[in-house]
């Protein structure tokens, strides 16, 4: 979204205590010449001054990526709009001057992102916490090489009142972290990706923040079971946990999760490759309000593991499975007929699961809209033709890669499935036109269409789909022998909605490149 500055001056004198909220970032556009190199469109201190001169009230200012904007326009947001409750500044190169001037001026601020802000310092940070510390609630740090626990540590003596807290930093340690986790007692959202930060600061977490509901913790090296046996000791209250690549936490850490946060609805673990089957059966047995569940690259976890999920969770509504070698059709099985609420399920690159698994969820969870099956190679016809009769209502399919998937798969969920509007069949090698013109008939509400590497696809099959996909906005289909220039003229030329489509560039003609120039995305087959 872009608000340009001649546009918001005709509209000054109108809007100057009606508008509350402005995003103003970093956009490119093609001009209508079709020229290759794009005007930049970014603004800086004047605009700055210019929105702050005309809109007072405004209470929710977004400067994303605005490499132009520099402390002296910051200064003159801060000094004219003293209501402002949200300032995203990510990206920007805005010095400690301006940060300052936020904090003297603006005592109503809410929010407050710092994400890859490189100029600022503890200075800036230390200032704003003084002025804004009794209203703060949300601050996210990243990649500011800079701010330091000097910063931390004012945040935790004076922003008593924070939330949330996302913060990504190579220099922060455990002093400050330990301040936060002492002073802001509200604390309910953190997320942390800093690789000095060790047992100490997450154990005061769980000590010291008892309204704790959702913590994420990235790339850990130092943090082991003591950390997860603290929050699960002291944050009854904890609904969302996410773990990626923390390789010292296991089964152990997760089991104390389990027994102490019961309401834990959301869990996400990924790449830490010491949790395994054990861990999981403790989620299954202890947190029956699961309602999401994302396993990524977790080798260690069995059949077991959802098996006791699908007992013990009722109401789980999505699963995610990446890179789990072990799991396979009991696991889904399981699933299915325990947790008859699914609505998403994404399997990707899990080879021991086959069509058995995939039949149990037709035959069972008919509130299914989402499933994602990619690279999953003992999925066949079988599978999709029960979820084309058993699941009514799914609205996006992923079969990319499922090589014993073909026709009858694709025209059984054409038949049963008309709420589809996202279709992803590429790489199926025995997939042919009857079952493109079959979802072209029974799936017209239809929208995104992927059909790279299909080879036995030809222009017939793509012409009877755009006839009745009216509403196609994208269509992916490189890499498809069997497709022409003209299939690709058709397709533009049917769909008025069209908004991308992804093709070789010699399959477009002259004509259909002046005619649809901008929705025409091009895969580079020269290199």
């Amino acid at each position: 979204m872009l608000s340009r500055l001649p546009a918001l001056g005709r509209r000054r004198n109108a809007s100057h205590s009606s508008l509350s909220w402005l995003r103003l970032h970093f956009v490119s556009e093609r001009s209508e010449a079709g020229a290759s190199e794009s005007d930049s469109y970014c603004i800086s201190d004047a605009g700055l001054t210019a929105v702050a001169d005309g809109f007072s009230n405004l209470e929710k200012l977004s400067l994303i990526w605005c490499s132009n904007a520099t402390s002296a326009g910051l200064r003159s947001v801060a000094e004219k709009c003293r209501f402002l409750k949200s300032l995203d500044l990510q990206g920007c190169y805005v010095g400690d001057q301006g940060l300052v001037a936020i904090g003297k001026c603006c005592r109503q601020l809410e929010v407050l992102n710092l994400r890859f802000c490189e100029g600022l310092t503890d200075t800036g940070l230390v200032e704003l916490a003084l002025g804004c510390g009794k209203t703060l609630k949300w601050l996210g740090v990243a990649a500011c090489a800079k701010i330091t626990d000097t910063s931390l540590e004012a945040v935790g003596s004076h922003c008593s009142s924070l939330e949330t807290l996302s913060l990504d930093s190579e220099f922060v340690q455990n002093k400050g972290v330990l301040a936060v986790a002492k002073g802001c007692s509200l604390l309910r959202n953190l997320s942390l990706q800093c690789i000095n930060v060790t047992d100490e600061a997450l154990t005061a977490v769980g000590v010291f923040c008892s309204s704790l509901e959702s913590l994420a913790l990235f790339s850990f090296q130092r943090f082991t079971d003591k950390s997860l046996c603290a929050i699960g000791k002291g944050c009854k209250k904890l609904k969302s946990l996410m773990l990626s690549d923390c390789y010292f936490l296991s089964d152990k850490g997760l089991e104390a999760v389990a027994a102490g946060c019961s309401e834990l609805a959301h869990l996400e673990v990924n790449g830490c490759h010491n949790i395994g089957t054990y861990g999981l059966e403790s989620i299954g047995r202890s947190c029956m309000r699961l309602k999401e569940l994302a396993l990524l690259y977790c080798q260690k976890v069995g059949d077991e593991a959802l098996s006791e999920v699908g007992k013990g969770c009722k109401y789980l509504e999505a699963l995610h499975l990446v890179d789990c070698s072990i799991i396979g059709d009991d696991a889904i099985y399981s699933i299915a007929t325990g947790c008859r609420n699914l609505k998403r399920l994404h399997i990707r690159r899990c080879y021991e699961v086959g069509s058995k698994g995939i039949i149990a969820v037709g035959s069972n969870c008919k509130y299914l809209t989402d499933l994602s099956i990619r690279f999953c190679d003992r999925v066949g016809d079988e599978a999709l033709v029960a979820i084309g009769q058993g699941c009514p209502f799914l609205r996006h399919l992923n079969v990319s890669g499922c090589h014993q998937i073909g026709d009858n798969g694709i025209i059984a969920i054409a038949r049963g499935c008309p709420q589809l509007s996202y279709l992803d069949v590429s790489v199926l090698q025995n997939l042919r036109d009857m079952a493109l013109a079959e979802v072209g008939e029974g799936c017209p509400l239809l929208k995104d269409i992927v059909l790279s590497h299909c080879r036995q696809i030809t222009d017939v099959g793509l012409d009877r789909l755009v006839k009745r996909c009216r509403l196609l906005e994208s269509c992916h289909m490189v890499y498809c022998p069997g497709i022409t220039t003209a299939g690709v003229a058709t397709v533009i030329s049917s769909c008025t909605n069209m908004k991308k489509v992804l093709i070789e560039k010699a399959k477009v003609s002259e004509r259909t490149q002046r005619r649809a120039g901008s929705v025409i995305s091009y895969l580079c087959v020269d290199l």
